[in-house]
């Protein structure tokens, strides 16, 4: 039975995270869109385009562990704008590219200054909300990057066609800028709230929620420890959530990457129709998203063990993304979006699993668990856009689609055979 809530200032701050995520999507995903245009005028072939994909995740991947050791040190409301500040600075520049090696050198300082981008995300999360919450609180901000993309995809492919890809970069870029001022004037941790009330923070307290640093000097030398990196690596669950990830992000990113050129290009259809039916699988995904988020805390509300509230939707969501496989099998234009939707629904539901990192990390540890973690996930950025360029060279995406969905179902496996206890590591 859980305390009843009081106060409500904590979906203010994740209303805000949630900004930050859809502005953070818009600035990974603006390539995709760009990306026909760009390809032509740039002559790249599918092989240099899938590198250009990938070279964002090479940046962003590589510094996920120093984003979150940045997380566990940087109140979020600093660390925050001046990655939203950087990124999209970075986004800018762009517009200005002359080719392949330019465009590929601002993808990787798009990517590096994201880095801790969701660490802080996590951090936030789990000073602001109690352990029964955490998983819709998850969801709610996750959801930033399906509802912004959905609505925004068309409004992108408007632009482009009228401003074309290089007003494309500026307009992103400048709005990251505006939305960063509006985070660092409306932010605060739970303890520097003017209007959070104490019936709040207790609330949030008891329920598990971590915002009270009492020993400082404790966190920074164990944020360094041989000790607590082993703590980390050596945990049988954390690797099989690791593994999953992967599959889960992989998924992720063909819709962030390939999939508005596999529409052009593969299937023939018309850039700015294509606008429009790419927003439907993001409408998806972001319903499959809410919908695990709040089954899997409602369930644990109802006395479920957290084993089976958090992992079952994940599984059934992982399941069902290999469905992505159908589209190899019509023509049809309905069906083709009618599987990509279904199978980016299932993959939705799978990414509530940053609630793992709130639920079983060290107290200690947080940012930089959620570092390794997003790190592992995010290595399917640098790989899947890359093995997917290689994979239709010859001018046929279906092994593309196979590879995908067979990730998707290794991953509901991970999740079966590896996760299994799902304690607090190191208590």
């Amino acid at each position: 039975m859980h305390v009843k809530s009081s106060g409500r200032i904590r979906y203010y701050m994740i209303a805000l995270v949630f900004m930050n995520v859809v502005i953070n999507y818009l600035d990974r995903s603006n390539l995709s869109v760009a990306a026909t245009s760009l390809g032509k005028e740039l002559n790249l072939s599918s092989v240099e385009l899938g590198l250009i994909f990938s070279a964002f995740g090479w940046s962003y991947a590589a510094l996920q562990i120093p984003g979150g050791m940045l997380a566990d040190r940087i109140a979020p409301r600093l660390l925050y704008t001046l990655c939203l500040v950087t990124w999209s600075l970075a986004t800018v520049a762009q517009g200005i590219a002359k080719g392949f090696a330019s465009l590929f050198a601002f993808r990787l300082a798009t990517g590096a200054f994201e880095a801790p981008s969701y660490p802080v995300n996590n951090r936030i999360v789990t000073s602001w909300f109690p352990d029964h919450e955490r998983a819709s609180a998850t969801a709610m901000y996750v959801a930033g990057q399906f509802i912004g993309l959905a609505f925004l995809t068309p409004v992108l492919v408007a632009l482009q066609h009228y401003a074309g890809w290089r007003g494309l970069f500026f307009v992103t870029g400048l709005a990251g800028l505006l939305w960063a001022i509006i985070w660092w004037t409306l932010y605060r941790d739970p303890l520097q709230h003017a209007k959070v009330s104490k019936e709040e923070l207790d609330y949030i307290e008891k329920g598990g929620g971590i915002f009270r640093q009492k020993d400082k000097s404790v966190v920074k030398k164990s944020g360094w420890s041989k000790q607590d990196w082993a703590l980390i690596f050596r945990s049988r669950t954390l690797w099989g959530i690791f593994i999953s990830q992967f599959c889960i992000n992989s998924s992720l990113w063909f819709f962030l990457t390939w999939f508005p050129t596999y529409l052009v290009q593969y299937r023939g259809l018309g850039f700015i129709k294509t606008g429009f039916l790419a927003s439907i699988p993001f409408l998806s995904a972001c319903a499959g998203l809410l919908l695990s988020g709040f089954i899997s805390d409602r369930l644990v509300t109802r006395g479920k063990s957290v084993a089976v509230a958090r992992k079952i939707p994940i599984i059934i969501g992982l399941i069902i993304s290999g469905v992505i496989v159908g589209a190899n099998y019509t023509d049809n234009t309905s069906l083709v979006i009618f599987f990509m939707s279904l199978a980016f629904f299932g993959a939705g539901m799978a990414m509530i699993s940053w609630v793992f990192v709130s639920l079983i990390s060290p107290r200690h540890l947080i940012g930089l668990t959620g570092g390794i973690f997003n790190f592992m996930g995010n290595l399917a950025s640098v790989i899947v856009p890359i093995i997917i360029g290689f994979l239709v060279r010859g001018g046929d995406f279906s092994p593309a689609l196979v590879f995908v969905g067979a990730l998707g179902l290794a991953g509901a496996l991970s999740y079966i055979f590896i996760v299994k206890n799902l304690d607090r590591i190191g208590e």
